[in-house]
């Protein structure tokens, strides 16, 4: 019967779901990664030209913009505002010291 343990003791559908869940965490870590260093090079960039470590009306107009994906993928608009303000303030500080070497 579809979702009993099997004799491992594992339930088949729990661990279709999982390895799926397992898949795009492993995704999401790789295109973290890949964006850090893209705002790596965008923050010693910043530092080389004497440019501002953050740009609030750029981060204002990316906030909406996600938030406005969010609504349209059927994601809270308010966890995704939060996720990617963690994003940014990370990449704020990434930049910050950047402008200090």
């Amino acid at each position: 019967m579809a979702g009993n343990p099997s004799p491992q003791g594992q339930d088949p559908v729990l661990a279709a779901y999982r390895k799926s869940i397992d898949n795009i965490d492993a995704a999401l870590i790789h295109m973290l990664a890949e964006r850090f260093r893209i705002t790596q090079a965008v923050g010693e960039y910043k530092a080389k030209s004497g440019l501002e470590a953050s740009d609030p009306g750029r981060e204002a107009r990316q906030i909406e913009r996600l938030r406005a994906l969010a609504i349209d993928a059927e994601l809270d608009p308010e966890f995704s505002e939060k996720f990617i303000r963690f994003v940014i303030d990370e990449v704020i500080r990434h930049h910050q010291q950047a402008a200090k070497r």
